[in-house]
């Protein structure tokens, strides 16, 4: 399964000061986004979309990596 990317700067996560705001928004302990961060954890649909919405983004967007810059 894919995992959140660490730095992921969708729509959404300007949103959110901290894992503990997102959490709270997604309805999901802030451990257990900080295990799928780092790759500890699994998640589920159920997460993924629970993500997606808090970071007002879709859950697509989650699983895509982000394009790192030439430089």
């Amino acid at each position: 399964m894919s995992r959140v990317p660490p730095t992921h700067s969708g729509a959404g996560a300007e949103l959110w000061e901290s894992e503990e705001d997102l959490a709270l928004e997604a309805g999901l302990d802030r451990t257990y986004i900080s295990q799928v961060e780092r790759g500890t954890r699994n998640w589920t649909i159920v997460v993924l979309a629970r993500l997606a919405r808090a970071l007002q983004t879709t859950p697509d967007q989650l699983l895509v990596p982000e394009k790192k810059s030439r430089g």
